[in-house]
């Protein structure tokens, strides 16, 4: 094997152990990985290597071939058009997730032109509606780091958030768990820690108080730390919403929309290449998840690397939720260390149901959603020993997610510093949900600066130029609206209420999903929404039906025949989830469909 590498032996030396040929160069504030190794493993061991003998600031670029395990390149739409050909936006954002929405909610506070392109058929189809909804306190967080900054921030934003967005959030704390009781006067000790790092009242529970609030934990548990800041909220309705208010205020929203290549002039994106024609934004925002740093390689400004990690995650039916009063329960051997892993646990859903997990692992498929079987029988066997009362045929469905973790373990939130008019939102994995409200606001503030001739971090100019010829003021959108009214929930209602709305609805007094008590009104109401929403799937996560034991055993075909009449589409054209995943294949005996 053989390694180049400035200024580093001690790296090195560590990279010589990997067997292929790297090479390894400083540039830029950057480490440049290049070489060829034959396994994804072995592609990410050497990036994280280097990003462990890192300089304060730098950042590691993975270039290394990987011969048997490449990286998979993205799903793109099937399809092809010139719906956008020309378009002018002021702000482009490029990602549909809950930084995505977000940053585009809050760039509607201004009197701008804002266009989200998304390349599948509906928001939050990735890591953001693929993880446990957990609102993080901030553990295992460090201060000095983005993660942390943005974390805080978040975590204090999400009752007024969400209660702007009538979206359901609750905080009902969280636990960290320990079975050796000669670690209780630790856990007093660390109270000073906790204080530090700014989380408030934490507090330390004996057995007796442990086992009081929370009853099917396991009984070998002698103590615990209580943080009551953890809270829980619905990650894909939570950045439905986000879309849903930023459409509201005058942003538009472009589903199944690839971006497939940029122009660079000048150190300025000018055209945006698209399947659905050329954009021509003013400035370009980078939340594309997992493909970011793809974007970042088309605007000609990558100085990080994505390296994709997989995690699996078990719901149980609702009659268990009663197992946990908490957000997150976990059990610890020891206090909390710096990890590349949130580690996972019980989590209480708002919907009422328990959720399991998740696992890590790396993996070279950014859209492999594939569930493993081991996944879950190894979380299980993790978090059985936090409650004994877990089993696996309390399970109604699992999922997987794929995160989009940079090898500095940090986000990535700032102006392009080669390209003038990009701002970048990469590298967001957990706790990114808890951070994404207050990674919108300043990416919004840094994409606004951009637009008025503010100063960039563009590292080739030394006097950053205006993208106008003179400066512009943005002024605010006078009819900025932060209010979302919600589909009302018919199970949640109180008898008088529920009344009321059939009353005035009637729609809403016919069950279509037993499971969940969802009625023809709420589905209905969610077909007709700002965000558009035509699949059954799109409905599921919007309004539940298909959420519960029977997982749309029952009610699917209904929702199936409700989509079809209000989009006025034969049955046989409504799809699961997106183009290419159609319900039906046509009719049966002849008869019409």
């Amino acid at each position: 094997m053989v390694v180049y590498l400035m200024r580093n032996n001690i790296l090195t030396k560590k990279l010589a152990k990997i067997s292929g040929t790297i090479q390894a160069k400083e540039q830029d504030g950057c480490v440049w990985l290049t070489g060829k190794v034959s396994t994804w493993d072995e592609s990410v061991r050497a990036g994280m290597l280097a990003a462990g003998n890192l300089k304060k600031r730098a950042t590691v670029v993975n270039n290394i071939e990987v011969t048997d395990e490449p990286l998979t390149p993205p799903c793109l739409p099937a399809f092809s058009d010139n719906a956008l050909e020309g378009e002018k936006p002021d702000v482009l954002v490029i990602g549909g997730g809950v930084t995505g929405c977000a940053v585009a909610r809050e760039l509607s506070r201004y009197d701008i032109k804002i266009l989200l392109v998304e390349k599948e058929h509906d928001v939050a189809l990735h890591a953001s509606s693929r993880n446990d909804g957990m609102v993080h306190v901030g553990i295992d967080l460090h201060k000095g780091t983005k993660k942390y900054h943005y974390n805080m921030r978040g975590n204090a934003m999400y009752g007024e958030v969400c209660h702007e967005l009538g979206v359901a959030f609750e905080r009902p704390g969280q636990y960290l768990c320990f079975a050796s009781r000669l670690l209780k006067p630790v856990l007093y000790l660390s109270l000073a820690y906790w204080k530090y790092m700014g989380i408030s009242g934490v507090r330390v529970l004996g057995k007796k108080e442990l086992m009081r609030l929370e009853r099917n934990l396991a009984k070998d548990l002698s103590c615990a730390l209580y943080f009551p800041s953890g809270g829980v909220v619905c990650p894909y309705n939570l950045t439905i919403a986000y879309a849903e208010n930023a459409v509201q205020n005058g942003a538009r929203v472009m589903l199944d929309t690839a971006v497939t290549g940029m122009s660079v002039d000048g150190g300025t994106i000018t055209k945006v290449r698209t399947n659905r024609g050329a954009i021509y934004p003013r400035v370009v925002i980078n939340a594309a998840g997992v493909f970011a740093e793809d974007i970042a390689g088309m605007a000609k400004d990558r100085f990080y690397s994505i390296h994709p990690r997989k995690g699996a995650n078990a719901i149980l039916d609702s009659k268990y939720s009663g197992f946990v009063a908490s957000t997150n329960i976990s059990k610890l051997g020891k206090l909390p260390a710096k990890t590349h892993s949130k580690g996972g646990g019980i989590v209480r859903t708002v919907h009422g149901n328990l959720l399991i997990g998740p696992d890590a692992h790396e993996t070279n498929e950014r859209e492999d959603f594939a569930t493993e079987a081991a996944s879950i029988r190894t979380s299980f066997e993790k978090f059985r020993a936090t409650s004994a009362v877990l089993h696996e045929s309390q399970i109604i469905t699992y999922f997987t997610g794929v995160r989009a973790p940079t090898y500095e373990e940090d986000f990535v939130v700032c102006k392009g510093k080669r390209t003038r008019n990009l701002v970048h939102a990469a590298g967001i994995q957990s706790p990114g949900l808890t951070a994404a409200p207050a990674i919108a606001v300043d990416v919004a503030r840094f994409a606004v600066e951009i637009l008025e001739g503010g100063k960039s971090n563009s590292a080739n100019e030394n006097t950053p130029r205006p993208l106008a010829e003179s400066p512009v003021t943005i002024r605010k959108n006078e009819n900025f609206n932060p209010l979302r009214v919600p589909i009302p929930h018919l199970a949640k209602l109180e008898i008088d209420d529920r009344q009321k709305l059939i009353a005035q609805n009637p729609d809403y007094g016919v069950i279509v999903c037993r499971c969940e008590e969802v009625s023809r009104g709420e589905i209905l109401d969610s077909l007709r929404r700002p965000l558009p929403c035509d699949t059954i799937d799109g409905v599921k996560r919007r309004v539940r039906p298909g959420m519960g034991r029977c997982q749309g055993g029952f009610c699917g075909p209904l929702v199936l025949q409700l989509i079809a009449r209000e989009k006025g589409i034969t049955p046989d054209a409504v799809c699961k989830s997106g183009a290419g995943s159609e319900v039906l294949f046509g009719p049966t005996k002849g008869g019409a469909v």
